[in-house]
This record gives structure tokens, C-alpha cells and sequence, in this order.
């Protein structure tokens, strides 16, 4: 099962410690040698970003910075487990790197499972997710 993880913090706390990003490579390189990791990155920074917004039946394109911002996304991965229990534990063992080598940060990883099109069915007339597919803990 693919697993996307999205790194999270509450605020913009300036550029990551060398130490943290050193650990973080060590710890990728790891889930790549074990194949787990799929693809891996950081974003750039919400002032760089465009978000395309359909409202009231109208598309617009807004270039950030955006003054509404609750919760930078940082970065990404993508991982290749057998659970979500399995994914979990590599978000632990994560966030574990970031309270060790950058003290008073705050943020979190939100896991989510990627789902592809042999993940649905059409039985009932509409796209549905099969039952066993969500079954990942």
C-alpha cells in the first residue's frame, strides 16, 4: 500500500537545523535501501505558491503569499508499506528526528493512503472505494 506523507508546521519557524536535515537523509536513505520510500521532497514556501480556487461557479488564480495561512505544508513523502500501523511507525521514528535536533519546533505528519483507480468499483453506478482497500491498519 502507498502511503503519502505531508510534513506540517503550525508556523514558519525559518529554515530546518543542518543536524535535522543530515538525520532526515540518513533515515531516507534507509527506507530506500529497505524499499520503502518512493519519492521524497520539500515545498517551497507558500509566498511562492498559486492556488487555483473554483467558487460561486467562477475559477480564479491567486499568487501567494496568502494571509490566511494556518499551517505551512513543508514537504512530502511517498512511501511503498504493508499497513498503516507499518506507515505510523516510520512517522513516529520521523517526528522523533525533528523533537531531537530541532528543540521547540511544532508541526505534525499527516499520513494518508494513496489510492489508484483499481482501489474503486463501479457496482453501484457511482466510483466507490472497495471495502478492502481502506483496510490498512
Amino acid at each position: 500500500m502507498r502511503f503519502m506523507m505531508l510534513v506540517k508546521s503550525a508556523k514558519h519557524s525559518g529554515p530546518p537545523p543542518k543536524e535535522l536535515m543530515d538525520a532526515i537523509a540518513k533515515l531516507g536513505e534507509e527506507a530506500s535501501r529497505a524499499g520503502n520510500m518512493v519519492e521524497t521532497g520539500g515545498l517551497a514556501p507558500a509566498a511562492m505558491s498559486t492556488r487555483v480556487r473554483l467558487a460561486q461557479g467562477k475559477i480564479t488564480a491567486i499568487d501567494g503569499p496568502f494571509a490566511e495561512t494556518r499551517e505551512l505544508v513543508g514537504g512530502y513523502a511517498i512511501f511503498e508499506f504493508n499497513s498503516k500501523q507499518e506507515a505510523t511507525e516510520s512517522a513516529l521514528v520521523f517526528m522523533e528526528l525533528h523533537r531531537k535536533h530541532w528543540p521547540g519546533w511544532e508541526g505534525e505528519t499527516e499520513i494518508r493512503q494513496i489510492f489508484t483507480m483499481p482501489d474503486y468499483t463501479c457496482e453501484s453506478g457511482s466510483l466507490e472505494l472497495k471495502r478492502n482497500s481502506a483496510q490498512g491498519s
